[in-house]
C-alpha cells in the first residue's frame, strides 16, 4: 500500500466517521423524541467513535509516514490515552445495546423495570469512568523513542515501555479478553437468542398464514368477528382501516365480497411485512456482529503477537501492514453510524424532522421580521405546515424494523 493510497483511505474513513457520528450526536441531542433508552446508549457510541477518529487516526497517519513522531511527549502521552479510552467505550456501548436489545425482545416483561433513561444515564457514567480509570497504564507508559532511520538521520517513535515483558504481556492479553473476546461472546450471545426468538416469530407467522389461507379455503364466507390472522399487533393505520371495513353496511353480495377481499389483503400484507421486516433484523444482527470481529480482530492479535514475540512482529508488520490494520481497526467507526443509525428508518426520518424543523424554524424568523416591518400578503396554498406532526422517534432495530 503505497502512501497515496495509504493517504486517500485514511481521508476517507475519517471524513465519512466524522460526517457520520457528528450527524448522530447533532439529531440526538436536538430532537427530545428520539432520546430513548437505547438512543442514549448510540449517543455515548457517537461520542466514542468520534473521539477514536480524533484522536487515533491522524497521530496513526502522520507519525507512520513521516516515520517519526513530530507531536510532542504531551501529546503522545495523551493521544494513546484516548485511544485506549475511546476503544472500551466504543466495546462497552456495543455489548450494553446487544444487552438492551436482548432483554426488550426475549424478556420484554422483565426488563421494563430497569429499562430507564436514568438507568441507562447510570450505566454509561459508570462506562466512561471505569473506561478512563482502566486505561491510567498508557499515560504512565507512553514516551518518545528514539531510533535511528536508514539515512542515519534520528527520529522518535510514541511508545509504551514496560517494566517487564512479564507486565507488557499480562496487559495485552487483558485487554485482548476485556475488550475483544468477552464482548464478542457476549454480543454473539444476544444477538444469537433475538435472532431465534425472531425466527421462532418467523415460523409461528407462516404457520399462521398457511392455517389461514386453509381455513379462507375451506369456508365459504368470512364473519366480521373472524380473526385475522396476524401475528403481531398492526399499527394503528391499519387498525382503523380494519375496523372501517368491518363496519362498512353490506349492500348486497358484491359490495360484502369486495369488503372480505379488502380485509384478507390488509391482514396478508401486515403479515408479510412482519416476516420480511424479522428476516432483515436477523441478517442485520448476523452483520453486526460479523464487522466487530472483523475490524477488532487484526489490531488486538498484532498487539498480543507485538508483546510476545516483538522482533519478528515488528519485522512484518511494520510500515503498510499496520498501516492496513489499525485502519480496519478505525472503520468501525464508520460502519456503526450505519449499521445502527441510518439503516434504521425511523432515525432517517428524525434526520429529515431535525432539520426541517431547522428550517421552519429559521423561516418563521424571517416571517417574523417582515411582519414587525409590516403586513405582508399572505398565500393559502391548502397544506398545513406544522413541526409536530411527525410522532415520537424510537430507536430499536429489531423493534423499530418489524414496524417499519
Amino acid at each position: 500500500m503505497n502512501q497515496t493510497v495509504r493517504i486517500f483511505l485514511y481521508s476517507l474513513i475519517f471524513l465519512l466517521s466524522v460526517l457520520g457520528n457528528a450527524l448522530i450526536i447533532t439529531v440526538l441531542v436536538r430532537n427530545g423524541r428520539m432520546r430513548t433508552v437505547t438512543n442514549l446508549f448510540l449517543l455515548s457510541l457517537a461520542v466514542s467513535d468520534l473521539m477514536l477518529c480524533l484522536f487515533c487516526m491522524p497521530f496513526t497517519l502522520i507519525p507512520n509516514l513521516m516515520r517519526d513522531f513530530i507531536f510532542g511527549s504531551g501529546i503522545c502521552k495523551g493521544a494513546t490515552y484516548f485511544m485506549g479510552v475511546s476503544v472500551s467505550v466504543s466495546t462497552f456501548n456495543l455489548v450494553a445495546i446487544s444487552l438492551e436489545r436482548y432483554s426488550a425482545i426475549c424478556k420484554p416483561l422483565s426488563s421494563r423495570a430497569w429499562q430507564t433513561k436514568s438507568h441507562a444515564a447510570k450505566v454509561i457514567t459508570a462506562t466512561w469512568a471505569v473506561s478512563f480509570i482502566l486505561m491510567l497504564p498508557y499515560p504512565i507508559s507512553s514516551t518518545l523513542v528514539p531510533f535511528t532511520r536508514y539515512n542515519n538521520s534520528t527520529g522518535n517513535m510514541c511508545r509504551l515501555v514496560w517494566p517487564s515483558d512479564v507486565i507488557q504481556q499480562s496487559w495485552y492479553v487483558f485487554l485482548l479478553l476485556l475488550l475483544f473476546l468477552v464482548p464478542g461472546i457476549v454480543m454473539m450471545t444476544a444477538y444469537g437468542l433475538i435472532s431465534l426468538e425472531l425466527y421462532r416469530g418467523i415460523k409461528f407467522e407462516m404457520t399462521n398464514r398457511k392455517s389461514s389461507r386453509e381455513r379462507q379455503a375451506s369456508t365459504s364466507s368470512l364473519k366480521p368477528s373472524d380473526g385475522d390472522g396476524c401475528y403481531l399487533q398492526p399499527s394503528r393505520r391499519r387498525t382503523v382501516e380494519l375496523q372501517q371495513l368491518q363496519t362498512q353496511p353490506a349492500f348486497g353480495a358484491s359490495s360484502g365480497g369486495n369488503g372480505r377481499a379488502k380485509l384478507s389483503r390488509v391482514c396478508s400484507n401486515s403479515s408479510g411485512a412482519n416476516l420480511m421486516a424479522k428476516k432483515r433484523v436477523i441478517r442485520m444482527l448476523l452483520v453486526i456482529v460479523f464487522l466487530f470481529f472483523l475490524c477488532w480482530t487484526p489490531i488486538f492479535s498484532a498487539n498480543a503477537w507485538r508483546a510476545f514475540h516483538r522482533r519478528s512482529a515488528d519485522r512484518l508488520l511494520s510500515g503498510a501492514p499496520i498501516s492496513f490494520i489499525h485502519l480496519l481497526s478505525y472503520t468501525s467507526a464508520c460502519v456503526n453510524p450505519i449499521i445502527y443509525c441510518f439503516m434504521n428508518k425511523r432515525f432517517r426520518q428524525g434526520v429529515l424532522a431535525t432539520f426541517s424543523c431547522c428550517g421552519r424554524a429559521r423561516r418563521a424568523h424571517l416571517g417574523n421580521g417582515r411582519l414587525r416591518r409590516g403586513p405582508a400578503p399572505t398565500q393559502d396554498d391548502g397544506h398545513t405546515h406544522s413541526g409536530g406532526t411527525l410522532t415520537r422517534f424510537t430507536y430499536s432495530s429489531a423493534r423499530g424494523s418489524a414496524q417499519a
